[in-house]
């Protein structure tokens, strides 16, 4: 089954200095059928205005990736960590027994847009940490940006999710096939794709549920994450 949330769809938060479209319920955007998937239980889609951001607060039990898609996004935390994400780098952090934090756009002239993405921790009260990285991509491949396995992915996160990143060349195709009890979903960031027969544009999600394999092919050249999960 693929049930696919269409971009329009999403929750939608519009202030002065922010443009941003909730996967699932976030703040003020509460919609009981949208609580998350599985162990996602955030995708949002930002855009923030220059000079502008989120001052200082504060976050626990919760992964937390950062995916800069145009721009430079500017982070401090209360681990001492500072620094800019850039497109082409990935970031994680772990909230764990609590961590403070600011996230703001340096430029002066220029939007920056970025998906934040929250992943439920497999324990709560870890010790609270942070990863950044540069991705290398590859044309028409699977590059694995995150999963509990260090050795396996650019950044780990504490729990029992892979996160698949690809970037697809108009009428190329590439396959995910997951394990049994494993599900996934798809967020769309941009360009378009079949996927298994459905249609997914920028910035839809689709879950992926009792399929087995998962299917594309390009219809315009297209970037896109998938979520490897575990079915609850």
């Amino acid at each position: 089954m693929i049930k696919v949330r269409v971009a329009q769809s999403r929750g939608h938060t519009q202030l002065d200095w922010l443009d941003s479209f909730h996967s699932f319920s976030f703040g003020e955007y509460y919609d009981p059928q949208q609580m998350g998937f599985s162990h996602l239980r955030v995708i949002n889609e930002d855009r923030v205005g220059p000079g502008k951001g989120f001052d200082v607060h504060g976050h626990r039990d919760m992964e937390i990736i950062s995916y800069v898609i145009k721009g430079e996004l500017a982070h401090k935390d209360s681990l001492g960590n500072g620094s800019i994400i850039r497109p082409g780098e990935i970031q994680r952090m772990s909230a764990g027994a609590g961590i403070r934090h600011s996230e703001y756009n340096p430029s002066k002239t220029e939007k920056v847009h970025f998906l934040q993405i929250w992943i439920m921790p497999n324990q709560v009260g870890l010790e609270p940490g942070y990863e950044q990285k540069t991705i290398s991509v590859v044309q028409n491949q699977w590059i694995v940006l995150a999963s509990p396995d260090p050795q396996n992915s650019l950044i780990t996160v504490h729990q029992d999710v892979s996160l698949h990143l690809a970037h697809l060349s108009q009428s190329r195709s590439l396959e995910y096939e997951f394990a049994p009890q494993r599900c996934g979903w798809v967020q769309m960031i941009k360009g378009e794709i079949n996927l298994n027969g459905v249609v997914l544009r920028k910035g839809d999600g689709a879950a992926i549920v009792n399929e087995g394999l998962a299917q594309i092919t390009c219809i315009e050249d297209a970037e896109l994450l998938l979520f490897d999960l575990h079915e609850h």
